[in-house]
């Protein structure tokens, strides 16, 4: 059930993306690439976030669709070879490698201009302030005070004589990943002008479950199922859930998050019972 209503949101958000990436040039073919293959997780959040407050799917769609484009410029970004430096993303070759860095860069800038055209669009949101409410919110998340700390946290922990401790790590992802989860899960509360502290608590918890079993997957998985280059941070010698706490201790530690995002939702009842199901499948994703 939760994988049909994942895929059927999924196919909605990506028809709205596709009606606003315009025209026939590399520019446009490179976004398309970059958005291709991902599960929209993110976008799901705020669809079903929505479905919460009574949120029109016509109306949800547009935010859903912000998130993930912000969520693939990261990407691509994030992949560029003065950052990661990764030849493979969802199974395809990323963006700079399939044209080329100037591209990639591109594409990342028109992402991200995308992701707040969806939010912002007129055809999205009714209410005026919820949608400003909305940009603003995305504009914090994505920039120096999350998304983008996170990564420049990330950065600079390649060189560091140390390697991070537990609580730095903690607060390193709860920017570079947990923060659009944390705009994601709140969204329908913004939209409809409902208290988001509830549901900024169960992202709070999911996002770092959410990263927690992405550190087990590069630990265990292999490049054919994860669609991407595992292992990098070992070999680097960076800290990682599992290097710091060992690899069953980890998954423990995920495990007891997701019985927290899921305790969090108590107000909602059983019409929250979907986003409980997408907590625990964030921790049994193999990819």
């Amino acid at each position: 059930m939760l994988q049909y209503a994942l895929a059927a949101d999924a196919a909605r958000i990506q028809t709205c993306l596709d009606t606003h990436i315009t025209g026939e040039t590399d520019l446009s073919a490179a976004m398309r690439h970059a958005l291709a293959g991902g599960k929209a997780l993110r976008g799901f959040l705020v669809m079903e976030t929505a479905r919460l407050h009574d949120i029109e799917a016509t109306h949800a769609v547009y935010p859903a669709a912000g998130i993930e484009a912000l969520h693939a410029y990261s990407l691509v970004h994030d992949d560029l070879p003065c950052m990661d430096d990764d030849d493979l993303r969802r199974g395809q070759p990323t963006v700079h490698i399939k044209w080329d860095e100037a591209t990639a860069v591109l594409v990342g800038d028109a992402l991200q201009s995308l992701a707040f055209e969806m939010v912002l669009h007129p055809d999205g949101v009714a209410d005026v302030a919820a949608r400003s409410e909305l940009g603003l919110r995305l504009a914090r998340a994505a920039g120096q005070q999350g998304m983008v700390l996170g990564q420049a946290l990330d950065i600079a922990a390649e060189t560091a004589d140390v390697p991070l401790n537990l609580e730095e790590i903690t607060t390193l992802q709860a920017g570079k990943t947990g923060a659009l989860f944390g705009w994601a899960a709140t969204a329908g509360a913004v939209m409809a002008n409902a208290d988001p502290v509830p549901l900024q608590n169960y992202a709070t918890a999911l996002g770092l479950a959410f990263q927690i079993q992405d550190d087990v997957i590069d630990e265990t998985g292999d490049v054919g199922t994860v669609g991407k280059a595992v292992g990098k941070d070992a070999a680097a010698g960076k800290a990682t859930f599992v290097s710091l706490l060992g690899l069953e201790e980890a998954k423990s530690r995920a495990s007891d998050l997701v019985e927290q995002a899921c305790d969090s939702l108590s107000l909602y009842g059983e019409t929250a019972e979907t986003l409980r199901h997408l907590a625990r499948f964030v921790i049994s994703r193999q990819a």
